[in-house]
């Protein structure tokens, strides 16, 4: 949509240079640490920077061991894999460890939380969001234990660096005696009051995992990251992630394995992002107050969380339009409209105004049980099944939180290389969309 001839952005410029979501913010060392391997001749997946680099995030969250990996994806794969064997033992090649089994999962988040049950032939079930964090439901996780009381795994993420209530959902899965994989790809950084004492996600789950994909709080332009405090589960992440060879002087193998360790080079560049990972999210921090302060007195509110129990690492700054305020606006499976309406505004508005003056938004992550893919799979909310819900012949309200967020919610330009100027007119140009 063209707002060139709108007169309620009259006097607005376009950005000359594109304000992005969230960019990789480089700082020099990086290079260094890259041209020192490459020098080394050490490119492939053993080096200096992998082994700094395991054992300075492993420092930094709290736990043992940190083994690097080629991708955030790999890290939740093998950790699903890793809980799968310790619950139900080894599958034969070709079959998945968790073929026939259910695992419970957070339903609003990226598919790459979800995608390595499928991997190992396992069925998501979706568990509902709680408003407070807009992370996993404890009180729909209850409910699904008493659907499918055999499930033995908790597939869980922080949305947009937000940690989930971990002692309600810990208190959960250790009742009924699950595992949880604890995917902590956009919240490293973040901080979480857990049985009484601050600990950093990616430290929180039986199994957890980091990413360093190129948006992320720190980058290496990919990478990601398996921690644990088990020496045997980081030595079988280890073996798995470079083919499973065994202890023989040819290439034998009684496990499969995969190429998914990290590079050398890779891990320069993160390297190089560590000591300024509290920097960044001091700038996230900033970034996000500034977004609050200054949309107040518009009928929105930004995504939540709980000062007393939490310390984001505030990676993305996200809006929700109240209800009351929600012009119209629908979505098909790839195609949107909505129309502008006197002090009313809608996510499809904002965004393309926004990408109308060169900045970049997103909208919220469309839920997993909307997802074309994971249609047929099960969701629940606090009150049960979330499929199925509404009854033409007797009134009555449905529950979805996440779908809710969905409709109503967009994540903002969130650059950390961002001005206070230029913010300051992103806020303009959100606050002219409710004129």
């Amino acid at each position: 949509m063209d707002f060139s001839n709108d007169p309620r952005f009259k006097g607005i410029k376009p950005f000359q240079g594109r304000i992005w979501l969230s960019s990789p913010t480089m700082h020099g060392d990086e290079q260094r640490y890259v041209i020192e391997a490459i020098r080394a001749n050490w490119v492939s997946t053993v080096g200096a920077n992998i082994d700094e680099v395991e054992a300075q995030i492993a420092s930094y969250v709290g736990c043992k061991y940190a083994v690097g990996l080629s991708c955030g994806t790999a890290s939740l794969h093998l950790a699903a894999r890793l809980a799968a064997e310790r619950l139900y033992g080894q599958a034969p090649a070709g079959k998945g460890t968790l073929a026939g089994r259910r695992v419970f999962c957070s339903d609003m988040t990226f598919d790459a939380s979800i995608n390595p049950v499928a991997y190992e032939g396992g069925e998501a079930v979706f568990i509902d969001t709680e408003p407070d964090s807009w992370n996993m439901d404890p009180a729909a996780l209850e409910k699904a234990f008493e659907l499918y009381p055999d499930t033995k795994l908790i597939m869980l993420a922080h949305l947009y660096g937000t940690p989930a209530k971990m002692d309600e959902i810990r208190a959960v899965a250790d009742a009924h005696g699950a595992l949880i994989v604890e995917d902590a790809a956009e919240s490293l950084g973040a901080m979480s009051l857990y049985k009484g004492q601050w600990r950093q996600t990616g430290s929180l789950g039986d199994y957890s995992c980091i990413s360093f994909n190129g948006n992320k709080i720190i980058t290496g332009s990919t990478g990601g990251m398996f921690l644990t405090d088990s020496l045997e589960d980081a030595n079988k992440v280890r073996k798995w992630s470079t083919q499973s060879r065994e202890d023989a002087p040819w290439y034998q193998h009684e496990e499969i394995g995969y190429n998914y360790r990290m590079s050398n080079l890779v891990a320069g560049v993160i390297r190089g992002q560590i000591p300024h990972l509290d920097e960044h999210v001091a700038q996230k921090k900033a970034i996000y107050e500034r977004y609050k302060s200054g949309f107040e007195g518009l009928p929105v509110s930004m995504n939540p969380f709980d000062p007393q129990k939490t310390r984001p690492n505030f990676w993305l700054s996200c809006l929700l339009i109240d209800e009351n305020a929600m012009a119209p606006f629908v979505r098909g499976e790839r195609d949107q409209l909505w129309r502008s309406e006197n002090g009313k505004s809608s996510p499809g508005e904002i965004l393309a105004a926004l990408q109308h003056f060169n900045a970049e938004g997103r909208p919220i992550w469309k839920p997993m049980h909307m997802q074309p893919i994971y249609r047929n799979h099960a969701f629940i909310t606090r009150n049960g099944s979330g499929r199925g819900g509404s009854n033409a012949y007797i009134a009555g309200d449905t529950t979805d939180v996440g779908a809710d967020i969905f409709r109503r919610g967009l994540c903002l330009p969130s650059d950390n290389k961002m001005s206070p100027e230029e913010q300051d007119r992103v806020i303009e140009i959100v606050r002219r969309c409710f004129e």
